[in-house]
């Protein structure tokens, strides 16, 4: 079985993060989009310089976070800050992901979608994924907030997971999954599910700022299944 990766989202500290150059991290996700965790192009670039001196055999991909965002916005952004992964929580469109993607060719594009726990019409359903395949390199499954786009805190209903794991898979698509995920929580999903990828914010926080002591709990739970 291929190994999970992990993304640790939401990345606002240069000292945080240089306590965390030990970690087998596979990306870390940057804020972009209004949030408490957003961070200024500047800080960003600060960060992001950090990631070469990553201890670990590769060091992680940088993602931008970003919701409902121009072009021109991404463009401009990109020639400040270096991102390997655009990853739009909005409500972009099939054809956005794809425009986003030819203008950027040498950054993945990411999506996601937002999964609720009981059907309803404003949420994402997995009907949904098969629209973005051909359109983005990736999709991550959130937990559908109406307040706000990702780092809710609250899982999604993960029984749900194999019906989009199956669409993924038969579109090539790699299925991330984030939404409430925690070091006391992660290991049942990926006993349960193992899926492709798993993404995490405020799980690994306490009172609001990134914990080194669960954000190493949670990726040694993770790369030890």
């Amino acid at each position: 079985m291929a190994e999970t990766l992990v993304k640790i989202c939401g990345l606002q500290d240069v000292e945080v993060l240089k306590s965390m150059l030990h970690l087998p991290l596979d990306y870390i996700g940057f804020v972009f989009a209004p949030s408490r965790r957003r961070v200024t192009l500047e800080r960003a670039s600060e960060l992001i310089a950090e990631l070469p001196q990553w201890k670990t055999s590769e060091k992680p991909k940088a993602a931008g976070v970003f919701v409902n965002p121009e072009l021109n916005e991404l463009s401009e952004l990109l020639s400040v800050v270096s991102l390997d992964v655009i990853q739009l929580h909005g409500q972009e469109s099939p054809a956005f992901c794809q425009k986003v993607r030819q203008a950027f060719p040498q950054v993945q594009v990411w999506k996601a979608l937002s999964v609720a726990d009981k059907e309803r019409d404003d949420a994402d359903n997995k009907y949904t994924l098969e629209q973005y395949a051909g359109f983005v390199d990736a999709v991550l499954l959130d937990t559908y907030d109406p307040q706000q786009s990702g780092g809710s805190g609250r899982t999604f209903a993960w029984e749900r997971l194999p019906d989009y794991q199956e669409i993924a898979l038969r579109n090539g698509l790699p299925l991330f999954v984030a939404g409430g995920l925690h070091p006391n929580n992660v290991g049942e999903l990926l006993d349960t599910y193992a899926p492709y990828g798993v993404d995490v914010s405020s799980g690994v926080e306490s009172e609001g700022v990134k914990d080194i002591i669960k954000m190493t709990a949670f990726v040694e739970r993770v790369k030890q299944s």
